[in-house]
């Protein structure tokens, strides 16, 4: 379970965001701060992956708390959610390293979107000691998919950012037939939500399948790009 600090310090915002978060799958509200100083202190004697961090708060800028974490040296990856919509302020925080600038006020696809490639790369970069130019480039690339993508996916119960992640692979990695547990391996998604978006796919006549049968075993499922389009 990720482990989030919200730090803001109205309490509307902050119980939307609070139930933003709840659902989200992977991720617990670690704590919610009102000020610099408890989210401070909360940070020094617990574990926290991500902050969602208010810019304006009474008295206090959230900028100041962002270049203290990096004066610091603390390990946190940090998404700016501030009603600052100025580009000085979002260089500023890129370039004291936030992952993601969400703008109030923003939808819950949105927020969604952003804490979904969080939790990927976060995944990613636990799950191994080292990671190839093709990987990350792939990691870097979905880190740009927003709303404004087109991607329909009307069936409930799929995911419009998993389903990118997945395509986006297939189109770039695979010619020739592949399975469900060849892409799962290499995204870290699990298996059988593998085999749901391929299943769809094919519905939608991007992939061909092809079943093989073995002498025992239940048949092996292979997939390819649709050559027909």
């Amino acid at each position: 379970m990720i482990r989030v600090m919200i730090i803001e310090d109205d309490p509307m915002v902050l119980e939307i965001n609070s139930k933003f978060l709840r659902k989200v799958e992977g991720f617990s509200l670690a704590k919610a701060a009102t000020n610099l100083q408890d989210a401070k202190d909360f940070i020094l004697k617990n574990k926290v992956d991500l902050i969602l961090l208010d810019v304006y708060l009474p008295k206090e800028n959230g900028m100041d708390f962002l270049k203290w974490l990096r004066q610091e040296d603390v390990l946190i990856d940090v998404i700016l959610i501030t009603a600052d919509k100025t580009v000085d302020r979002v260089q500023e925080a890129f370039r004291f390293g936030a992952i993601d600038y969400l703008i109030k006020p923003f939808t819950f696809t949105r927020f969604k979107e952003a804490l979904n490639l969080f939790k990927d790369r976060y995944a990613n970069f636990k799950s191994q000691e080292t990671i190839d130019q093709s990987q990350l480039d792939r990691m870097i690339l979905n880190s740009t998919f927003t709303t404004e993508d087109k991607t329909d996916i009307p069936e409930k119960g799929f995911n419009k950012y998993t389903y990118k992640k997945i395509w986006n692979f297939i189109e770039k990695e695979h010619d020739d037939y592949f399975t469900a547990e060849d892409l799962s391996e290499t995204l870290g998604v699990a298996r059988v939500t593998i085999r749901k978006y391929l299943e769809y796919m094919e519905k939608e006549k991007k992939l061909e399948k092809l079943i093989e049968y073995g002498k025992i075993g239940r048949p092996q499922h292979k997939y390819r790009v649709n050559q027909n389009i």
